[in-house]
């Protein structure tokens, strides 16, 4: 390990407990997407407090800038997510949200915390390492059309531009100090398809007269099914899941209108939009064979997270040297979304997978639950992991 590795290492002992804090104070006031108005203000009080400049983009989000020596050399960008779900919170912990209705129950107060904490050792040893780290507060990762999106349309990746980007996320099934890394597709697309059926209703015991608009959304939740199982590639994952459907209000009378919401995710960018224009031609002709109208709407959302296999292996030898070989691992592919996905499509890009899971302390909830929990000691890993590859000069 080199000096510069062990003073960043360091760093992140001394000061872990005042970013368990500053953890507490974001977990405890939750904001949603698009909505991050305080915590906004808390992330440009504390870089302020580093003595670190920024710009505000996007409304809530915040850009910051730490020039090291020669620092035209490189610029790293690290990112970090700050807005929370519409989740209540069911966790019995001091910092428990006091937003009802709104929870940090993604991890993106972790992040946010970690990125913080990695930023304050940047600015510390800024005369040790060469070129220049945009650190990125951005908002909206939870929603379409994502704040990458939103803030790569405002120029975050410009002036200066990174040469590569890094972003953290807590991993509930990872072990506690370790991380997880892979090259090459790691996260799919995920689109939003929203449908409405609509036909002739009336009185149960007289279906004739009427278009059963349930029977008919029934059929095409099944039918839609098998645009999955026979015309996609077996060896390319993919998967479409209504999970919404709402029609009807009592047990004698066929709803003229019937409503299906649901998800389409794909590892394969090409597939993913060949599937769209499959999912409108069986919907629409199968719909309309029934006798019943329909309105289709596919809101294409975020891509694929592809990491470039050269920065992910740097990264994780870079992990290797700071943890331990035995304390990295292969982060699984998954069919979850990340709009981290929109940054790797301008830039190379390394999307690292943080452990938090502490099974001895009852640490186990998945993400997007009421009792997603984190062991904290992983805000000391994980703001180190962020400082040391912001700080490096292998990229």
């Amino acid at each position: 390990m080199s000096s510069l590795q062990k003073k960043i290492q360091s760093l992140a002992k001394t000061y872990s407990a005042e970013f368990i804090n500053i953890r507490h104070h974001l977990h405890a006031h939750p904001e949603l997407s698009y909505q991050e108005f305080e915590t906004s203000r808390f992330i440009q009080n504390k870089l302020t407090e580093f003595g670190i400049p920024f710009t505000v983009m996007a409304e809530t989000g915040v850009v910051g800038l730490i020039k090291g020596k020669n620092p035209e050399k490189k610029v790293i960008a690290l990112r970090a997510d700050m807005d929370a779900l519409p989740i209540t919170e069911q966790n019995d912990v001091p910092y428990k949200s006091t937003n009802e209705g709104v929870m940090h129950a993604c991890g993106h107060d972790v992040h946010t915390t970690c990125l913080l904490g990695a930023a304050k050792i940047l600015q510390e040893l800024k005369d040790e390492w060469e070129g220049t780290v945009k650190l990125i507060f951005q908002p909206g990762e939870e929603r379409n059309p994502g704040g990458a999106s939103i803030l790569i349309k405002e120029g975050v990746l410009e002036n200066p531009k990174p040469q590569a980007i890094f972003g953290l996320h807590v991993h509930p099934q990872l072990e506690i100090g370790k991380l997880s890394f892979r090259g090459g597709q790691v996260m799919a697309s995920a689109d939003e398809i929203y449908i409405t059926i609509k036909g002739k209703g009336g009185h149960a015991a007289a279906p004739h007269l009427t278009v059963d608009t349930i029977l008919v959304a029934s059929q095409l939740i099944v039918s839609l099914q098998q645009i999955i199982s026979r015309n996609r590639n077996p060896l390319s994952p993919s998967v479409l899941s209504i999970c919404s459907i709402q029609g009807g209000h009592t047990t004698n009378v066929i709803p003229s209108e019937v409503k299906l919401m649901g998800t389409f995710r794909a590892l394969d960018e090409e597939w993913r939009f060949k599937a769209h224009d499959l999912i409108r031609k069986l919907a629409t002709e199968l719909v309309h064979s029934m006798g019943a109208e329909i309105d289709l709407h596919i809101d294409v959302g975020y891509p694929t997270v592809y990491n470039n296999e050269q920065l992910n292996n740097i990264a994780r030898s870079l992990a290797e040297q700071y943890m331990g070989t035995e304390k990295v691992e292969t982060t699984e592919v998954r069919m979850g979304a990340e709009d981290f996905g929109y940054y790797t499509r301008h830039i190379p890009g390394c999307f690292y997978r943080l452990g938090v899971m502490n099974e001895a302390k009852g640490i186990t909830s998945g993400v997007h639950t009421p009792t997603f929990n984190i062991d904290e000691s992983a805000i000391e890993t994980g703001m180190g992991m962020m400082a040391l590859l912001g700080s490096s000069t292998t990229f």
